[in-house]
């Protein structure tokens, strides 16, 4: 009897190490916070937009007001949004929670591109919540 030597081959396991396991999971949780990072930024500038169309809807009510009474004299804001006792439309709301303050003109007539209306964020650092240009509003 022949006594001979059985080659036993390593089988080659398929599958991945703890530490390639690591990196990827590290590389998804990186691009998923880039992820949340670029959507908070969107979000940021939704609300921006958002809240400029409705100081631009102020205006375009306050004008339409003035045209409709063929009056050049700016009617009260209150009487046209939410807070007066003959109220057209309801007051806005700004997206990001800002406070919205209505400006009466004292003289009672505004020149075209005077905002009735500011956001209590219209400060911000970044630009805020403030139009850049009214002239045609």
């Amino acid at each position: 009897m022949k006594l001979t030597q059985q080659n036993h081959s390593k089988a080659i396991k398929s599958g991945m190490t703890l530490l390639e396991l690591t990196v990827v999971i590290l590389v998804l949780l990186s691009l998923i916070a880039i992820l949340f990072v670029g959507a908070r930024a969107w979000k940021r500038g939704s609300d921006r937009a958002g809240c400029i169309m409705n100081i631009r809807n102020v205006q375009q009510a306050v004008r339409g007001h003035q045209n409709m009474t063929n009056t050049s004299t700016t009617p009260a804001v209150a009487d046209i949004y939410g807070t007066g006792a003959n109220a057209y439309l309801p007051t806005p709301a700004c997206p990001a929670g800002g406070v919205y303050t209505y400006a009466e003109p004292a003289t009672g007539a505004t020149a075209a591109g005077g905002i009735f209306l500011t956001c209590s964020f219209s400060a911000a650092a970044d630009g805020g919540h403030a139009p850049s240009n009214t002239g045609t509003w």
